[in-house]
């Protein structure tokens, strides 16, 4: 008997038995049913099953996705206490839904620093809603809801990816979340200990990232706004408690300093939502005196210093690798600010710079035709890393390049990446610059596929300019931007003093002096490249 009658049978009788008819009753009915002959199947069929060009019977009409521009236009609505709410319709059942907070380390100045570490912990917690975690965990799953807190250094953002048939009760929560949090001792403890764990887990890790920028913002700002540290300092872990958190959430967890943004949702419902739950109802902190209480927030403005700051330590090995022990060291320059009109060049010289790391499998899209593979990594068989990040800020921005090596070649990598600094306001090939901008606009659009990317920039650009500029405007701009643009953000950039940050064994590590000389733009812009094969 053929394969194809096998199959056919097979499916009968899982039809039949889907329909409550009993097939067999006895062992011997199923072996006559074999013996049966097969029917034959239409001409051109190999399936009994109608082809995929004819709709299945029995089954709803499909609803496709429609093209509209107003699907994509971000409405933004201020209420009466100056709180923005801002939305966008976008096809599909799920939407996501956060509050965007003009708060973060920077704001810290007059507090212990570490208070956002602890508010990141503390997020989805008790509140006087909802008694413990579970319960209002329990309400955000009755829609398939899940929930998350992060922090940026100018940034917190609280957010929810839930059914859109539950907007009301994902309002309600992210009310409740930010604005009437009950902050038990017990929540607090249990906040001080997860703080501590991360600080000792963070010793432990090889990878050096997240400490690494907070040494170089350091650098960079010393003593000031951007250079104060993300990670709470383990001196300020068991200081920190109820009464400091409320003041600062008091001063920074203001109506004019929130966003309130969702995505895939209508506009009108929304706003009525924000409004019971995020005006009408009270926060915690609110007393008989809160109408003319002014609150009291940092309102300077980030000054770049510069300068260097290290620490001598050992890194931790990956475990069963062969990598041998590494020693890191980040150089970077002041660049712009995300408002400034030279954002979009130094974004685009920041994908030209790309990166990453020595063992990458390579393929489109990787960034294998950047400048830090082919000059660098390519070339120095030593180098292990060499990345290039971009931070932009309301005020300033940071562009620098991480890089790893063996201590003892820590020496040569730090010259190799200054003198690559100084290559950038060199000659710009037409390729690499196409690239750069190919690749740019293809990550941003890609980003922008998920709804909540698309969230989290519709609440940072209202946050920022109280409107949203759709994607369309950077990509046009992204095209606008030629090699002159390129060279003169790079002058621009290293016509000011660097900023190096260095962790591990750092007997190797060049002077400041050095490193800052290597960094000099001369007339003489051919890019031309230091030899350290030496044994």
């Amino acid at each position: 008997m053929s394969h194809v009658s096998d199959m056919k049978i097979l499916f009968s009788r899982l039809c039949s038995f889907k329909n409550g008819l009993p097939t067999f009753k006895h062992g011997r009915t199923f072996s006559q049913n074999v013996e049966r002959p097969p029917q034959p199947l239409p001409k051109e069929s190999v399936t009994p099953l109608p082809p995929l060009s004819e709709p299945m019977s029995n089954l709803p009409p499909v609803v496709y996705a429609s093209s509209k521009s107003e699907n994509y236009t971000t409405e933004v609505t201020t209420l009466s206490n100056g709180l923005r709410v801002a939305s966008e319709k976008k096809f599909g059942q799920f939407c996501t839904a956060g509050v965007v907070i003009d708060s973060g380390p920077r704001y810290e100045v007059a507090y212990p620093n570490g208070i956002c570490h602890f508010l990141e912990k503390l997020s989805f917690g008790a509140t006087h809603k909802y008694p413990t975690r579970d319960v209002m965990l329990r309400e955000l799953e009755r829609h398939g809801g899940i929930c998350d807190c992060q922090g940026s250094r100018d940034t917190t953002v609280y957010a929810t990816s839930a059914d859109s048939r539950g907007l009301e009760a994902v309002t309600q929560v992210l009310a409740e979340v930010t604005l009437r949090p009950m902050l038990s001792s017990e929540e607090i403890e249990g906040a001080r200990q997860a703080v501590a764990f991360e600080l000792e887990t963070l010793s432990m890790r090889p990878e050096q990232e997240t400490i690494l920028m907070d040494m170089i913002h350091a650098a960079a700002y010393r003593g000031n706004t951007l250079g104060l540290p993300k990670i709470c300092p383990m001196e300020n872990v068991y200081k920190i408690d109820k009464g400091i958190i409320l003041t600062y959430l008091k001063n920074h967890y203001t109506p004019d300093r929130m966003v309130v943004a969702a995505v895939g949702v209508d506009h009108e419902p929304f706003v009525e939502y924000v409004q019971k739950y995020f005006v009408d109802m009270k926060p915690t902190w609110h007393s008989e005196d809160s109408d003319t209480f002014k609150a009291q927030t940092d309102k300077s403005i980030a000054q770049y210093t510069g300068g260097l700051e290290k620490e001598e330590c050992e890194i931790p090995l990956y475990p069963g690798s062969d990598l041998p022990e590494l020693s890191h060291v980040v150089i970077g320059l002041e660049s712009c600010s995300h408002s400034d009109p030279d954002f979009v060049a130094t974004c685009v010289l920041n994908m030209m710079m790309g990166g990453g790391g020595s063992f990458s499998a390579g393929g489109p899209g990787k960034g294998m035709y950047t400048r830090l593979y082919t000059n660098v990594l390519n070339r120095y068989h030593w180098m292990f890393n060499a990345t290039s990040y971009n931070h932009a800020y309301g005020d300033t921005g940071l562009m620098c390049v991480h890089s790893a090596s063996p201590p003892a070649r820590l020496h040569d990598t730090a010259l190799v990446i200054a003198r690559e600094l100084a290559n950038m306001a060199g000659h710009v090939g037409e390729t690499e610059l196409r690239r750069a901008k190919t690749q740019l606009q293809s990550m941003l659009l890609m980003n922008l596929e998920a709804r909540p990317v698309v969230f989290e920039d519709i609440g940072r650009q209202v946050l920022a300019t109280g409107k949203r500029k759709p994607p369309s405007f950077f990509i046009n701009e992204i095209e606008k931007i030629t090699g002159e643009d390129i060279i003169r953000v790079a002058r621009r950039m290293l016509s000011k003093k660097p900023c190096v940050a260095a962790r591990g064994k750092l007997s190797n590590l060049p002077s400041f002096e050095d490193i800052q000389s290597n960094m000099t733009v001369k007339n003489d812009t051919s890019g031309r490249r230091l030899n350290f094969f030496r044994a």
